[in-house]
């Protein structure tokens, strides 16, 4: 029995022998290269989630109004980052595959075409989205309790979009070809700037003003612009990685054609994400102010879930990527195996915490002062247990499709993502909420069951090892 488990974590174990094409690394070596990439994408991940975590504790000095308010504008706002999701994708896999056949004049091109592509997009994003700000966040469920400062909140935020494009386009070209720390410092100084404004602007502290949901919005912008300007430093250093400024806005379809081959299929699979969660969303928030409010809370708890599994998810994928482009799925299928080993240890952990210390951590973003303080303990406890049981099977198959994407093979994740998540989360969200009477549990059995069948999908695929002759 032990040796069947050792066998499990091991590269004889992981990689048949007819499917080997040269030399591969020992056990120890193949987790230390994986690690040594995945831990500062994982640690920017695990950060920014809990910087999320912290936000929405800031804001809960303002109450559940607030904290609905502020959760109503994350899906219309990602609705829109959808573009740049997928630009990033694409950047990551043309990149990285640009990296593993040592075409490093190819992969700055391609860097200089993405950085135009979100500047001309992230102006253009928005334009749009401060033209109909008002009547998509009541789409999303806002009411009259909420729609003045999520509008507010969302035209703050939303106006500094480019500096999260471009970062985003800079950071993925990096994580890319191995250089995960950039990505961590600027992210991290980014969300500190982030938190430190939100305590001095969202109540007032050291004579600054309390602007309540401005307070909270402007510091986000801060911190996009610092990020930013960090990335922008990173290429313009003597790395792998320059930046060319002549380069910018030439556009040539022979750079462009493979990020829009890889592009189409994650944009595709991006735009049915947001679409299907901002249905799931506004579902929820017909449930009304509380409701919603416990909702934001426990996503922002199950995102430290989805951040590790992010993380490592990044790393395989520039790995994945890498070793295609050197000829070696076998080193692919291994690194993607050796990051799903790590994640089902993380989320092991988790199980725990979720399980243990759920009401301790739902308790963190109420007081008991609030009219809804019973409702939100209540409903979120059991929904931390629900969180429990589906963590292993979240970063699971956020690796395994992170692995898919590295290949380029985005057009499978789009099509499993848009059964899933835009046809049957929502159907089973509405009736378990309304045509069942189970209200806001419901909803949550609903993202248990898209999890599951995102990860039996992904790890069919990732087995059949059809994604090794995608082409880029």
């Amino acid at each position: 029995m032990f040796s069947r488990i050792k066998r499990f974590f091991t590269v004889e174990g992981m990689v048949k022998k007819h499917e080997i094409f040269g030399e591969l690394p020992k056990s120890k070596e193949l987790y230390k290269n994986l690690i040594d990439v995945a831990w500062p994408a994982t640690a920017e991940s695990v950060l920014v989630g809990l910087v999320g975590i912290v936000d929405t504790l800031m804001v809960s000095a303002l109450g559940a109004r607030a904290i609905a308010a502020v959760g109503l504008t994350n899906q219309p706002r990602l609705l829109f980052y959808a573009v740049f999701f997928a630009l990033n994708i694409s950047v990551t896999a043309v990149v990285s595959r640009r990296k593993g056949q040592g075409d490093r004049n190819g992969a700055n091109k391609t860097l200089a075409q993405a950085v135009s592509l979100s500047i001309a997009l992230g102006i253009m994003v928005s334009a749009v989205a401060l033209a109909i700000d008002d009547p998509l966040i009541r789409l999303a469920g806002a009411n009259d309790e909420t729609i003045a400062d999520a509008v507010l909140y969302f035209r703050i935020v939303m106006s500094g979009m480019v500096f999260t494009a471009v970062s985003g386009a800079i950071n993925s070209a990096q994580r890319s070809i191995g250089n995960t720390r950039i990505a961590l410092t600027s992210n991290l100084t980014a969300n500190v700037v982030n938190v430190v404004f939100d305590y001095l602007l969202i109540t007032g502290k050291c004579g600054f003003p309390a602007l309540g949901i401005v307070g909270a919005a402007i510091p986000t912008v801060m911190g996009n612009m610092v990020a930013c300007g960090m990335s922008v430093w990173s290429i313009r250093r003597k790395g792998y990685l320059y930046l060319n400024f002549k380069e910018l806005f030439r556009f040539r379809a022979e750079l462009i054609k493979p990020l829009l081959k890889v592009g189409m299929g994650a944009g595709m699979e991006q735009a049915c994400i947001r679409v299907g969660f901002f249905i799931y969303a506004a579902t929820v928030a017909n449930l009304g102010t509380a409701a919603f409010a416990t909702h934001q809370i426990c996503m922002n708890i199950i995102n430290l879930s989805f951040t590790f599994g992010d993380g490592l998810g990044m790393a395989s994928s520039a790995l994945v990527g890498q070793n295609l482009g050197k000829k070696r799925p076998d080193l692919s299928t291994l690194y993607g195996k050796a990051g799903q080993r790590v994640g089902f240890f993380i989320s092991l952990f988790l199980v725990l915490l979720f399980g243990f210390a759920g009401r301790t951590l739902v308790g963190l973003f109420v007081s008991s002062s609030d009219n809804d303080y019973d409702y939100i303990m209540h409903n979120g406890t059991i929904i931390m247990y629900i969180v429990a049981l589906i963590c292993v099977a979240q970063i699971t198959q956020v690796i395994y499709n992170g692995c898919l994407r590295g290949a380029g093979d985005t057009k499978y994740v789009a099509a499993v993502s848009t059964v899933s998540i835009m046809v049957i989360r929502p159907i089973l969200t509405y009736l378990f909420c309304y045509t069942f009477g189970i209200g806001l549990i419901g909803a949550w059995f609903s993202l248990a069951i898209d999890q599951i069948i995102r990860l039996i999908f992904s790890a069919l695929r990732f087995s059949s090892g059809r994604w090794e002759k995608v082409k880029v």
